[in-house]
């Protein structure tokens, strides 16, 4: 049976009125930069729609991710270039700062064995204390209408980032 062809109309129909707009002000953006967006069912999470680097292959190549999680939608922001724009990081709110130091520290840091073989994990500061994040757990927050401007001014520098590289 061959897997069903989802759209962005799919994705934004499981997604709140309130965050809608959001989605799809960063799809705009993300397709602006050429990322391919792919949508498709996970079992974890449902319905997920991501946007990966053209011709990057793997996880490395993408660049966020949407899903929903306990009704909430979720975004997954991979900042692998996060240490270009300290001063992005330190102006983010404490509502985000706290999803942050909530997720799971990266067992890379404390022994390399551990954590997958292509971990890159997190290593940075915000507002002056020091973060060892996993790097799928690192930016995983939840969505809302006050930390939306903070999500795209992350997802901006990332996508200038990677350009650059």
């Amino acid at each position: 049976m061959p897997k069903a062809k989802y759209q962005l109309e799919d994705f934004l129909a499981i997604v709140n009125e309130d965050c809608k707009e959001f989605v799809s002000t960063v799809h705009e953006k993300m397709l602006g930069g050429k990322y391919k967006p792919k949508i498709q069912t996970m079992k974890s999470t449902g319905l997920q729609l991501s946007y990966a680097e053209p011709k990057v292959k793997g996880v490395m190549g993408i660049i966020l991710i949407f899903f929903m999680r306990e009704n909430k939608l979720t975004i997954r922001i991979y900042t692998k270039n996060h240490k270009k724009y300290p001063h992005v990081l330190n102006g983010l709110p404490q509502t985000i700062v706290t999803q942050i130091e909530n997720a799971p520290d990266c067992v890379k840091f404390s022994d390399p064995e551990k954590c997958w073989k292509g971990c890159v994990g997190y290593d940075f500061n915000i507002q002056g204390k020091q973060y060892q994040k996993c790097y799928v757990a690192c930016f995983q927050l939840i969505v809302d209408t006050e930390s939306n401007p903070y999500f795209l001014e992350l997802i901006e520098h990332e996508v200038d980032a990677r350009r650059m590289t």
